[in-house]
């Protein structure tokens, strides 16, 4: 019921005034958004390389209304691989393909992608892409297959809530294609995800499995503290050293987690979101977890 409450609320206009205006909103948005600048984002992530993370930068935004906001979107992530060069922040970059155009056109998003996974191989990172709702996981996986067959520095991503999630992780895993597991975060109809929260735990193990006994560099990510646990325990349980795979946690959820993952020696990378098209995120990430939601009443009353 949370989730389709704040999935209801991201679409109303009156909210959205508020929380962009709003003191205690503006607060909770620095808490899970590093800044909406290049240069604040990077002075986040320098800090945390300082404190032994890795980063994903994620320019905010997505489902843009022209190939021309795609080409801006695209520029945004070429300044941000000239700064990760620079820096040398051990970081890569996140995006979505309909941040790339792919509303628009399948070529061009490719071309836009390809562009990015070329800069990224001579900075010595990769690219993740990030997975979106249903409406675009055939086309999202079909984009990380040519583009990975072309140019490897991909990572695609499969959400532990979806029922096809077992087969599209196994077809990754054949084609040596590094994955993402995440739960899921978009409101799915009852055919086409698991909708209890048991279930999908039961699924994301699962996955995690598959994925730590046959993927190529996998990413465990989630904040749930007993999947993590399991994770490092199966890990031992199959010899498998903590170089060989690595956790992917949020900018500003359960940071004494993360610091606490970092400390035991693991590969923890924080995905660090920027940039002006904050609310979309923010809201999903308030959806996701009961926590984020107490936080911002907290504040409110302060």
């Amino acid at each position: 019921m949370t989730r389709q409450l704040f999935l209801f609320l991201s679409r109303q206009r009156s909210v959205r005034n508020w929380m962009e205006t709003s003191q205690s909103a503006r607060k909770l948005t620095r808490r899970f958004v590093a800044g909406e600048t290049l240069e604040q984002v990077v002075a986040v992530c320098e800090r945390l390389r300082s404190d032994g993370f890795l980063c994903s930068l994620d320019h905010l935004g997505e489902n843009v209304k022209s190939l021309e906001e795609a080409a801006s979107a695209l520029d945004a992530y070429l300044k941000a691989l000239e700064r990760i060069a620079e820096r040398a922040l051990n970081a890569t970059i996140s995006l979505k393909l309909t941040q790339m155009g792919l509303d628009f056109s399948e070529e061009a998003c490719l071309d836009n992608v390809r562009a990015l996974v070329e800069r990224a191989r001579v900075a010595g990172t990769h690219v993740e892409i990030d997975m979106e709702s249903t409406a675009y996981t055939d086309r999202t996986l079909d984009v990380v297959e040519k583009i990975a067959a072309e140019c490897g520095c991909v990572r695609a991503v499969i959400q532990a809530y979806l029922f096809r999630s077992a087969a599209d992780a196994e077809r990754m895993n054949r084609l040596h294609i590094p994955v993402r597991l995440v739960k899921g975060a978009y409101l799915e109809p009852d055919s086409a995800a698991f909708a209890n929260k048991i279930d999908v735990d039961r699924n994301y193990l699962t996955l995690m499995k598959t994925l730590l006994d046959r993927g190529a560099d996998p990413a465990v990510a989630t904040h749930d503290e007993r999947l993590l646990g399991e994770a490092l325990r199966y890990a031992r349980e199959r010899r498998l050293g903590k170089d060989k795979f690595e956790f992917q946690m949020l900018y500003g959820i359960r940071r004494d987690l993360q610091r606490r993952l970092v400390d035991q020696g693991c590969r923890v990378r924080v995905y660090v979101p920027y940039g002006t098209a904050w609310y979309p995120y923010l809201m999903r990430r308030l959806a996701e977890r009961p926590a984020n939601f107490l936080f911002l009443l907290r504040n409110l009353f302060r």
